[in-house]
């Protein structure tokens, strides 16, 4: 089993958290611009409950990281972030949430609302037709995975860059988000997930596009109530993965060497 990938030179004090859950791979543009500077894990989730994940990537920084360490995580991963600081605040130097879902329910129901917003009458039905094929238990579903999340992808994008080398990138893995994905749900709705963020002893900063789904102000105002310093970096003309984006991608990652120090 793969857990981590390394890039650059050691001291590894920086690691990249993946979102999905269950997406391995998609930071590793990312790393890979990061390890110009720095030496950089990629930590990849196969546990599918939220206290494995944790464990994996404690098991993960003990065994090649440089501690303490600074995370960079995205969607998903910024969650993930906050779980592990909170429960290990001697292994977090600072957190960097990149394009970080909601952390309080009310905010979440837009998300699907803004997708759909974006979309053609097409795209609507295909991502309905997709939406009950995969709630079917039935069946190898990599392949619908790979079309949904492609779908969403382009309403969470706001100006495509052109796409580099993605040779890396590794397949979905369906049972690592039904399990992990639904458990996060559960802790978000129960207020745990913020009570998780209240512990967090180390810097927090987020990153988040002005076009990302995922309703900027469901991060900024629950985390600034929450974790005393916290600061929220606003991209324009950026949707949920800065790195992609044509007219957001310099400006995202002079901010995230900037805040790498």
């Amino acid at each position: 089993m793969i857990y981590v990938r390394k890039y650059g030179k050691p001291p590894y004090q920086v690691a990249v958290v993946h979102g999905g859950p269950g997406a391995p791979g998609s930071m590793a543009p990312v790393a890979r611009e990061l390890a110009k500077r720095c030496g950089v894990i990629e930590h990849i989730e196969s546990a599918r409950t939220v206290d494995g994940q944790i464990d994996e990537l404690r098991d993960a920084l003990r065994e090649h990281a440089a501690l303490p360490v600074t995370l960079v995580g995205h969607s998903w991963g910024a969650w993930l972030s906050i779980f592990f600081a909170a429960r290990y605040p001697a292994m977090a130097k600072k957190l960097i949430l990149v394009g970080s879902a909601p952390f309080e329910e009310r905010y979440a129901a837009q998300i699907t609302a803004t997708r759909l917003s974006r979309m053609s009458d097409d795209e609507r039905h295909q991502l309905a037709v997709l939406s009950e094929a995969l709630g079917r238990p039935d069946g190898n579903k990599a392949a619908l995975f790979t079309l949904f999340g492609a779908l969403l992808a382009k309403a969470d994008t706001y100006d495509p860059a052109p796409p580099g080398d993605e040779g890396d990138a590794m397949e979905f893995r369906e049972n690592v988000y039904q399990d992990a994905w639904l458990e996060g749900q559960a802790l978000r709705r129960s207020g745990e997930l913020l009570a998780q963020a209240r512990q967090v002893r180390c810097p927090v900063v987020a990153i988040h596009g002005d076009y990302d789904s995922h309703p900027a102000e469901g991060v900024e105002k629950p985390l600034g109530d929450a974790i005393p310093g916290f600061r929220f970096i606003r991209l324009e003309k950026c949707g949920h993965e800065p790195w992609r984006e044509r007219a957001a991608r310099d400006r995202f990652y002079d901010i995230l060497i900037s805040e790498l120090g």
